[in-house]
């Protein structure tokens, strides 16, 4: 792997934040999953984190993200609803290996259990939590199939619209930062995006994830 050299002035990482940061578009909206505070869209975010964090090319996990929306399962009612054997089947054709049976089993039970504790609205899971970061946190861990890593996933994204959890940033975020010289924490990429700049947080630290995903060091250096 190609040594990439950290920046060490300020002046130049505020340069590239801006550079990475100025698509306007974070992890989940750069492959075609808006990012709002509607509940479809952040349940299609929710179920996209839980793929990308399965091992494998996470093409495939975006793939499957998308074949699952195009099927009409773009809300927890709507993937509630569906059959297993057609969550399988749009699983196996967007390239899912491994348990796919057992994947698609568990991406049934976190819509129902959506549906079931929440009507299908992640925004009440807000609410029971009052916007605290931490009972967020502790709420989602609670859902089928989510653990730490897809929480860091899904709330990198939706810290742009539910501003009280920043700053988030997951484990490729934070490769990719302390390897390009911009930081070690998500406290030190918010300072570099600004203070109360979650939006600009969630696009520069999908941004870095992209870099570390698709190695793409030398390009954002150059």
């Amino acid at each position: 792997m190609p040594t990439t050299s950290a920046i060490s002035s300020v002046e130049d990482k505020k340069r590239l934040v801006r550079r990475l940061a100025g698509d306007g578009r974070g992890f989940a909206e750069r492959y075609g999953f808006r990012v709002t505070n509607n509940p479809s869209q952040l349940f299609q975010v929710l179920y996209l984190s839980v793929l990308l964090a399965r091992r494998g090319d996470f093409h495939k996990a975006i793939d499957a993200a998308t074949g699952l929306r195009d099927a009409g399962w773009d809300s927890a009612a709507r993937l509630a609803r569906s059959l297993h054997a057609d969550r399988v089947r749009v699983l196996r054709a967007a390239g899912q290996r491994g348990d796919v049976d057992a994947l698609a089993a568990t991406l049934g039970d976190l819509a129902q259990n959506v549906v079931d504790a929440y009507r299908g609205d992640l925004r009440r899971l807000r609410t029971e939590a009052h916007q605290d970061p931490a009972r967020e946190r502790r709420l989602l861990i609670g859902l089928p199939g989510v653990d730490d890593e897809v929480t860091d996933l899904f709330l990198r994204e939706v810290q742009a619209v539910w501003r009280e959890v920043a700053p988030v940033a997951d484990r490729r975020a934070l490769a990719a930062a302390r390897r390009l010289g911009l930081g070690r924490s998500a406290d030190d990429l918010a300072g570099l995006a600004g203070s109360g700049e979650s939006e600009r947080l969630a696009w520069l630290v999908g941004a870095l994830a992209r870099v570390d995903l698709e190695k793409r060091y030398a390009e954002v250096t150059s």
